[in-house]
């Protein structure tokens, strides 16, 4: 029998990776996918004194783009906007440092790779 998983289950399964390689790297889970209208951040972990957004991607295939190349500016201005939400939300905005950082998983190889500061705020 084979079995076969849903996106939603591969991607659950990379931003658990993420995250764990994260904690190995010494940084903190704070919350996984923040939600609102404005969009959805996959892992808020905290770097020391930053709190760091992240945005997980995965591919099966990288015969097109590589996965950090598929977070074009709109998705980095959705991305923002979610963060500030949530440091409006609980009133953070001038307290913390941010980063957005980007982790990507090849499905084929399992490579894991983690971009830091992979976009800043303009």
């Amino acid at each position: 029998m084979i079995k076969r998983f849903s996106s939603s289950m591969i991607g659950k399964q990379a931003e658990n990776q993420a995250c764990l390689y994260l904690q190995q790297q010494g940084l903190q889970l704070v919350a996984r996918n923040f939600s609102c209208l404005l969009g959805e951040i996959d892992l808020i972990m905290r770097d020391q004194e930053i709190l760091v957004f992240v945005e997980v991607r995965m591919r099966s295939h990288i015969n097109f783009m590589r996965p950090h190349e598929t977070i074009d500016h709109r998705k980095q201005k959705k991305i923002i906007k979610t963060a500030i939400y949530y440091l409006q939300q609980r009133k953070l905005t001038s307290k913390m440092t941010c980063r957005f950082d980007v982790i990507t998983v090849e499905q084929e190889s399992n490579q894991l790779r983690w971009i830091k500061r992979a976009f800043e705020v303009t």
